[in-house]
Formats: C-alpha cells, structure tokens, sequence
C-alpha cells in the first residue's frame, strides 16, 4: 500500500487521464516501448480519435505490479 501512495505522489503533477508523451516523460521510455505498452495491454488506454488516453491509474498499476 506505501508504494501506491509513493506512485501517486510522484505522479502528482500529471491529470488523471495522460497522453503518450505523458506515459513516456512518467516511466523516462521511449515511444516504441510505450506504443508496446498500450498493445499488451499493460497499460490501460483508449484511443480517441488518433490519441490514446491513458490513465493515470493504470501507470500507478504498471509500476506496482498489479
């Protein structure tokens, strides 16, 4: 349970919902590993319109392991 508080604060300056460049600037990856990413469904997104959204939630997640 700390580690979720210690991600939501690390995380704190970012909207609930994030784009792709927010995913990569959050885990300091690129963009071929972070479009790898949403494809495995590792991290939680929609696509709307040609964007993702991503939230902010499942980066929590991706980095806790759950």
């Amino acid at each position: 349970m700390k580690n979720t508080d210690n991600s939501q604060s690390m995380f704190a300056d970012y909207p609930d919902v994030v784009s792709v460049e927010n995913l990569m600037e959050m885990l300091q990856i690129g963009k071929v590993l972070a479009y790898k990413l949403i494809d495995a469904k590792k991290v939680k997104a929609i696509k709307i319109g040609r964007e993702y959204k991503i939230t902010k939630e499942s980066v929590i997640k991706l980095i806790n392991g759950d």
